[in-house]
């Protein structure tokens, strides 16, 4: 991978300072969906969000479906890559059942006070841990499952993400991620650009 030229640190701090606003402003206008409109948009059935809190289905941010491919099966163990409010980790939690196990994890402190709070509230059991996605609080081979939803486009170092993705899996374990993607190679000018990093 090139090395960039984007402050790394700098990146993270814009970042986490966008998605502080999603918590504190759920209902403001931004250049992704959020909410109850987000999860519509992706194609989220009823069910899985019904009964969940009204707050953790504010403040997400997802850009699309890491359901589209099924949920995860009973007892399954589960890590959700920048876990945001939680939703989805609300939803992989109910479908793993009392028999699986659930990993949120995300690095902006704000975030992880609304999933928690979320997961108290809907009193399901997920363990929300501060990470990055190139370095996650979870033992090797743990999972079976690891979802992801709008994160890894944040991330500068895909490559060191992926990696840990694998660590975590067990062998054979799946990856359901859903992403923005693009098709051609971005120019260097815009790699560099943090603004356009965080819209």
């Amino acid at each position: 991978m090139a090395e960039l030229a984007v402050d790394v640190a700098r990146l993270r701090e814009e970042i986490q300072s966008k998605y502080r606003e999603v918590v504190d402003q759920p209902d403001a206008t931004f250049h992704f969906h959020t909410g109850l409109n987000a999860t519509e948009r992706a194609g989220y059935r009823d069910e899985w969000i019904e009964g969940l809190p009204k707050q953790s289905i504010a403040s997400f941010a997802g850009v699309a479906n890491p359901f589209h491919w099924g949920l995860p099966e009973r007892d399954e163990h589960v890590v959700d890559v920048g876990s945001g409010a939680g939703l989805d980790s609300l939803i992989a939690a109910r479908a793993v059942g009392p028999g699986g196990a659930v990993v949120g994890v995300d690095m902006t402190p704000q975030m992880l006070e609304r999933a928690r709070s979320g997961a108290a509230e809907a009193g399901i059991a997920v363990d929300f841990r501060e990470g990055l996605a190139e370095a996650l609080p979870v033992e090797s081979g743990w999972a079976d499952v690891v979802i992801s939803n709008g994160v890894l486009n944040l991330v500068p170092d895909k490559l060191g993400a992926y990696r840990e993705i694998f660590r975590v899996l067990k062998p054979g374990g799946r990856i359901q991620i859903a992403d923005i993607c693009v098709d051609r190679p971005v120019p260097e000018g815009a790699m560099n650009d943090i603004d356009l990093w965080t819209g």
